[in-house]
């Protein structure tokens, strides 16, 4: 078993701001809650200013000062139109309402006005042959329509054009009527009822009628006359209307016809011609150029699609460049892998045999002549003894460590049970020795190295047991539950336990933490953990919440993937 790298120091309190986290070295995973992190790459490169060429003709007008005048003449355009046909409709449905609601209804109030006028002189006759009363209230009752006829005929020509002539008319009619009742009328009734008339009488009252009946048929003529003066205006107002809702609809025909002109020929055209000069770069054909003339965004949009496929030419050069460089590089490092193969080679056998030599014919000293030697003598003797033996463990641990993802036989799927038994029975010596209990939880199954995943349940292990209390048995437990599509594992046990400050440096090569004197071993062994759990795509850290500020043990935490994944090593 690989010696414990890095070693655990006592059971001492630790001041809580030495266990702070060092926010300045990377993480790609927070081990308390195994939220991974955002992972950065490099630097925000920032590109030098492209030079874009000058627009020229409709380049220089922007979009948006374009649609903006193009909005605002739109606009005019159907303010107009729309004022146009309100206009005529308004004033079509004025001549409609004064033909209808005021001569046509004033026509047959002239009508109403001529019909109680006769009525009143045939009442009147009536009454004075036979003298019933019934004939004296028809003619009371012909004068008062022929009063609200009258005025209802005035109300409704008021203001209407040409309508103070037949109002005029109407007044003369009135009056020579009244001119009839008074010089007519009203002596037959104050004679009373059947007194009969007299020639005289006769004869005047057919006269003054007939001025009347005079007076009613130019009223009639003057209002038939109004009558048709309004439906030529009704007439006119509705060809106004048709024409001007006529050349509305052509201002909004031509506007939406200029719109689609222009947005095809602002917008579609270049937007096309662009889409298919990209489509040419994304194929392959770098070196066609995306001049497409438009209104100056397209135009600016354009420049810097081109600029863009400019830089990536010149990048796709660069990289050309680095992938050659790249390769050499690769190839002057399998060369030196190779070297470094040869010296692990060496160092396995050349380095090893004097060492064992060394140790060999310092013991051979020892037995031979160790009578002859004083107790220093025979110190200095277990000295190089001891430092031969070290040596060798350090360069059997170091070629171990160097082994670990250049010679490896990856299986697909690696039963962690069978490991971890097969360590802990490599371990059976130490097991007896401290009276140590090791549990085994349920252990899944994933892709790996079957020795290297032994050799780490082995060193885990291993270091949990030398690691003990003194007068206290060792216990060791070790369980796994899935997460977030991986495997964590957590090694425990009751032993010295580490300090949270030491949480990082018990992972580096050669790093200890207790004399060779207290521990034995080669401060390897963590940091060959951490190596062969990186290698298998997981990652190693030491769980400083399990562990109380005054109580003993520590907590392994690592993780290994359920699945291969795509930079999972090849064997």
């Amino acid at each position: 078993m690989t010696g414990g790298g890095g070693g655990r120091p006592g059971t001492q309190k630790t001041d809580p701001k030495e266990a702070e986290v060092d926010t300045t070295q990377p993480h790609t995973r927070d081990p308390e809650s195994g939220a991974k992190e955002a992972e950065v790459f490099g630097p925000p490169v920032v590109l030098p200013k492209a030079e874009y060429p000058e627009p020229r003709g409709l380049s220089r007008i922007s979009l948006r000062r374009l649609y903006r005048t193009g909005a605002l003449i739109l606009a005019l355009l159907l303010a107009l139109a729309f004022a146009l046909a309100g206009a005529a409709l308004y004033q079509n449905d004025e001549a409609r309402e004064e033909l209808v609601g005021k001569v046509s209804r004033a026509t047959l109030e002239q009508f109403d006005v001529t019909s109680s006028l006769n009525a009143q002189d045939s009442t009147i006759r009536s009454y004075a042959a036979d003298g019933g009363a019934e004939a004296l209230a028809g003619f009371h009752t012909a004068v008062e329509r022929e009063d609200a006829a009258a005025a209802r005929m005035r109300r409704l020509l008021a203001g209407v054009p040409g309508g103070d002539e037949v109002v005029a008319l109407l007044d003369r009619t009135e009056a020579d009527a009244a001119e009839w009742r008074a010089a007519f009328a009203g002596p037959l009734i104050d004679r009373g009822p059947g007194a009969g008339l007299t020639d005289e009488q006769e004869d005047r009252g057919r006269l003054l009628f007939d001025a009347v009946r005079g007076d009613v048929q130019r009223l009639q003529q003057a209002i038939t006359m109004l009558h048709d003066d309004a439906a030529d205006r009704l007439r006119d107002r509705g060809r106004a209307s048709l024409w001007a809702t006529g050349v509305a609809l052509g201002i909004v025909v031509l506007a939406v016809a200029v719109t689609a002109v222009v947005i095809r020929r602002t917008v579609l055209q270049p937007v096309s011609s662009m889409t298919g000069r990209v489509r040419a770069v994304a194929q392959g054909d770098f070196a066609h150029p995306l001049d497409v003339s438009g209104p100056a965004e397209l135009h600016e949009l354009a420049a810097i699609i081109d600029a863009m496929r400019r830089r990536i030419i010149e990048e796709w050069g660069t990289s050309v460049h680095a992938a050659v460089q790249l390769n050499e590089q690769a190839e002057e490092l399998r060369r030196s892998n190779a070297e470094l193969e040869q010296f692990a080679y060496v160092a396995s056998h050349d380095l090893q045999e004097p060492l064992r030599k060394v140790a060999s014919f310092c013991q051979m000293i020892e037995r031979r002549y160790g009578d002859q030697l004083d107790d220093r003598g025979r110190q200095y003797i277990e000295f190089a003894v001891d430092g031969a033996k070290r040596m060798q463990a350090l360069i059997n641990d170091l070629l171990g460590f160097s082994r670990v993802g250049r010679m490896s036989r990856i299986e697909a799927a690696v039963d962690l049970n069978e490991i971890a038994r097969q360590a802990v029975s490599n371990l059976d010596a130490l097991v007896e020795e401290t009276g140590a209990t090791v549990d085994l939880g349920e252990l899944p199954s994933v892709p790996g190295d079957r020795s290297q995943l032994t050799q780490l349940f082995q060193n885990l292990v291993g270091n949990a047991i030398k690691f003990r209390r003194e007068g206290v048995a060792p216990h060791v437990s070790i369980a796994a539950e899935h997460r977030d599509g991986e495997w964590e594992f957590r090694c425990g046990d009751n032993g010295i336990g580490i300090e949270p400050r030491y949480a990082d440096r018990i992972f580096l090569i050669f790093q200890r933490l207790h004399q060779r004197d207290e521990y034995s071993g080669t401060g390897i062994g963590l940091a060959l953990c951490k190596k062969i759990i990186e290698y298998h795509g997981g990652r190693i850290w030491l769980d400083t919440d399990e562990r109380a500020d005054d109580g003993p043990g520590t907590t392994f935490r690592w993780t290994l993937p359920e699945r291969e994944t795509d930079d999972q090593p090849a064997e």
